[in-house]
């Protein structure tokens, strides 16, 4: 990546130095939010290739890792903070039909026992806990209304979301609060 700058009317090139940090920090958010969304790791389709599990599941990147330091300082302030567990790759959540990990950097859930993908690409899902967030993070944000979600997961209706849950439509449910 180049940063230019006009000089006389022409663009040259500018020194690294005299870029400003704001302006830095900003194209590097951008490059991180197009790599993010360009990627085909969070394809559900590309599931059965080794390098898939790697990308969705594996270590965190530098976003990752300060997604994490995030949770640390925010989640012990959410209703959920009894339900959810920070790991170091993982935020796992105590539902009430089962345990699920969320992969910090993907968003992706395995649930248990058995670590398997659950698929929530095309889920609706419920507003975030009402925290303030230490920055904007589309994925952080979705990252804490997946948990939510799942946290609650007896009180799922939605036949097609038990069916991906692999819960009998038939388990008895508490009522949605």
């Amino acid at each position: 990546m180049t940063f230019a700058r006009r000089v006389d009317g022409t663009w040259r090139d500018a020194p690294l130095a005299d870029v400003p940090a704001v302006l830095f920090s900003e194209a590097m958010r951008d490059v991180d939010l197009f790599t993010a969304r360009t990627s085909v790791a969070p394809d559900p389709d590309a599931a059965a290739a080794p390098w898939w599990t790697r990308a969705e599941f594996g270590a965190l990147t530098a976003t990752a890792e300060t997604r994490h330091a995030a949770l640390a300082r925010v989640l012990p302030r959410t209703p959920l903070a009894d339900r959810c567990t920070l790991r170091a790759r993982f935020l796992d959540v105590a539902g009430d039909l089962r345990t699920y990990r969320i992969h910090l950097g993907s968003g992706s859930v395995l649930r248990s026992p058995d670590d398997t993908h659950l698929d929530l690409t095309d889920v609706r899902l419920p507003a975030p806990p009402p925290v303030a967030l230490p920055f904007a993070d589309d994925r952080l944000t979705a990252i804490l209304a997946t948990a939510a979600l799942l946290a609650a997961d007896a009180a799922i209706d939605d036949p097609a979301l038990l069916a991906r849950l692999d819960t009998p439509a038939d388990t008895p449910r508490a009522a949605p609060a």
